[in-house]
């Protein structure tokens, strides 16, 4: 395997601090969604403007709506034809459309 690329102290802890960033909006996000602060139309736009939301998996998302575990929101998934590996970024049209279509009141 590679060795990864030489980084100075800073540029590493650069790099560990923006990581930690992305982590904590994405916790936060997904708090939000569990107590129904935002809906999932809504986190779906916000994935358009910002990188953070972009890069967060769907199944991750699914399963921070409330009555939905991990296995219910993989099997959901399966049946929209949306792959367990889907990224926000990476949902087509008609992938958002089925999920709105399954969460229209959330």
């Amino acid at each position: 395997m590679p060795k990864p690329p030489p980084l100075s102290p800073d540029q590493r802890q650069a790099a560990l601090d923006k990581a930690a960033a992305a982590r904590r909006q994405r916790a936060e996000l997904k708090e939000k969604l569990k107590m129904g602060s935002i809906t999932l139309s809504e986190l779906l736009e916000q994935g358009d403007r910002d990188d953070v939301v972009a890069n967060t998996k769907v199944v991750t998302v699914l399963e921070s709506l409330p009555g939905l575990g991990k296995v219910k929101a993989r099997r959901l998934m399966v049946s929209l034809g949306i792959s367990v590996a889907r990224r926000i970024q990476g949902l087509g049209k008609h992938q958002r459309e089925a999920l709105l279509e399954q969460f229209h009141d959330r």
